[in-house]
């Protein structure tokens, strides 16, 4: 079987591998289509934490049973997976927080993914498709990021909620906390896509930072108190480091994108807030049950998200449409 392998950044090349075994406790799975993640960007441009070359990419996927030793599943059903493989005995895994274990395997990031014809994964992470598409499938993990986030931050009905980054998981997390019930507002540097948040997401209020007037409509938005929460999605030091200052007095600080640098603030304008600030990493089971449930009754629409297509034989030489911003690809998806 072919897979496209990562050798080093910049850098993709196709291989014949073998094709994988049914054992014990585990589902073989043809894979039908992989999200492009930008941790799959940032693995590619060689600033991705938590990385070691060669990998084979790909964590956000949609496939079909070829064979399993699980009877609750069968040749033939469409799945999708948790592709978070925790130690399931560390302190996070025993208070049932598996998505931040210590000893963690990001399928595609700390061991190979799915980037390839057919894998073999354990039974555990198997997620029914519950009658959803393939494209709305491989949509359930980035949705379930968003769903994570919105659960950690502890957000409220009618509360402002501030997300800045309006790439696919940041628009993931604006859909989420609007259906919490929160009042969204987008925040983004590129006019086009605060527009898509208009437009397709329907997302009332948009703001870019790098107008002098930013605070002042924050401000005007949230009648004088600023954001109740506020959400990175970008994982930019300068977007992290500057968002610190929308905060409302109370507010909670929540990174869900991920930055190699240290991050730096003022203490004193932190803790006059008696603010919160916590990271989001990853999401749990509850949080892709949810997520299916939003597809499935159509509150989340799966073809708002999806901007580009490419077949698995071609995705070596177009990867790089990616880094450019007139493309406009807010998610691509990997077809096999």
């Amino acid at each position: 079987m072919k897979a496209l392998i990562c050798r080093e950044p910049g850098s993709f090349e196709y291989q014949d591998l073998v094709e994988p075994k049914l054992e014990p406790g585990y589902t073989i799975l043809s894979v039908k289509r992989v999200g492009v993640c930008g941790t799959d960007i940032h693995a590619f441009a060689g600033n991705q934490p938590f990385f070691e070359y060669p990998r084979i990419l790909g964590h956000e996927l949609a496939c079909c049973i070829l064979e399993t030793t699980d009877s609750n599943f069968e040749a033939g059903e469409l799945v999708t997976l948790i592709p978070y493989f925790n130690c399931g005995d560390c302190i996070a895994c025993n208070q049932g927080k598996g998505n931040c274990c210590e000893r963690i395997k990001v399928f595609g990031v700390h061991i190979d993914g799915g980037m390839r014809q057919r894998i073999a994964v354990p039974n555990e992470y198997l997620i029914k498709s519950q009658g959803l598409d393939l494209d709305a499938l491989v949509l359930v993990e980035p949705l379930s990021i968003g769903q994570h986030a919105v659960i950690r931050s502890g957000l409220k009905k009618g509360e402002f909620a501030l997300v800045v980054g309006a790439g696919p998981i940041g628009l993931g997390l604006m859909e989420m906390a609007r259906l919490a019930g929160a009042q969204v507002i987008a925040m983004d540097v590129n006019e086009a896509r605060l527009a898509i948040c208009s437009q397709k997401f329907g997302i009332e209020y948009g703001i870019n930072p790098a107008k002098e007037d930013a605070i002042e409509r924050l401000k005007a938005i949230t009648q004088g108190h600023m954001p109740n929460v506020v959400f990175d999605a970008t994982g930019s030091l300068k977007a992290i480091n500057q968002a610190f200052q929308f905060l409302a007095h109370t507010g909670r600080y929540v990174l869900v994108g991920l930055q190699k640098e240290c991050i730096s603030f003022s203490h004193p304008e932190f803790h006059k807030r008696e603010a919160s600030l916590m990271s989001s990493r990853n999401a749990s089971k509850q949080d892709f049950a949810q997520v299916i449930s939003y597809l499935q009754s159509g509150q989340v629409n799966s073809s708002h998200y999806i901007t580009h297509r490419f077949c698995f034989e071609a995705i070596a030489a177009e990867f790089k449409q990616f880094f450019l911003a007139e493309n406009a690809c807010i998610k691509a998806i990997i077809e096999f």
